[in-house]
C-alpha cells in the first residue's frame, strides 16, 4: 500500500482516473504513453496504491533552468478517484512529490489547472499554492505516422 511507480498494467485505472477528469477515450494510446514516461529521466509517473487498487496517480516532470539556481517540477496530471477523495491520499502524495523536487535541486513546484477545477483550486490552495493567473498556449497539428 501506498505510493508507487506506475506500471502498464495500471493503464486501466489511469484510464478511468483521467476519464474522471475529463480526459475521455485515452485508452487508444494509454500504454504508449505510460511507457515513454517510465523511460523518461525527468518524468515521474506515480500511483497510489490502497487495498490493492489504485486510487490514484499523478504524473510528473524536472524542467531545468538555465537563467535560474533552482529547476521546476511541474504536475501534468494528477487525480484522485471520486470515491477516494478527501482521505489525505493527495496530500501524501503531493508531499512525496515535493520531497523527490528538492532532491532534484527545484526551488519552484507549479501545476495548471483549468478554471473549471474549483474543488481543485481550494486543495492545491490549502496545500501553499499561490495563483499566478497567466498561462499562455497554442495548439499545434502534427502528422500522425501510419502504424
Amino acid at each position: 500500500m501506498g505510493i508507487r511507480k506506475a506500471r502498464i498494467s495500471d493503464g486501466n485505472t489511469i484510464i478511468t482516473l483521467l476519464d474522471q477528469l475529463g480526459y475521455p477515450q485515452t485508452n487508444f494510446f494509454i500504454n504508449e504513453k505510460i511507457e515513454r514516461l517510465l523511460e523518461c529521466p525527468d518524468a515521474q509517473l506515480l500511483v497510489y496504491e490502497l487495498a490493492g487498487q489504485v486510487a490514484a496517480f499523478i504524473s510528473l516532470h524536472f524542467i531545468p533552468q538555465i537563467a535560474l539556481e533552482g529547476d521546476f517540477a511541474r504536475i501534468s496530471y494528477f487525480a484522485v478517484d471520486s470515491a477516494y477523495r478527501s482521505q489525505g491520499i493527495g496530500h501524501e502524495m503531493l508531499d512525496f512529490c515535493f520531497e523527490l523536487a528538492r532532491e532534484r535541486k527545484c526551488d519552484r513546484f507549479e501545476v495548471h489547472s483549468h478554471t473549471r477545477r474549483t474543488g481543485a483550486h481550494r486543495f492545491y490552495l490549502r496545500e501553499g499554492f499561490e495563483e499566478s493567473p497567466k498561462h499562455f498556449f497554442k495548439m499545434l497539428v502534427y502528422e500522425v505516422e501510419p502504424e
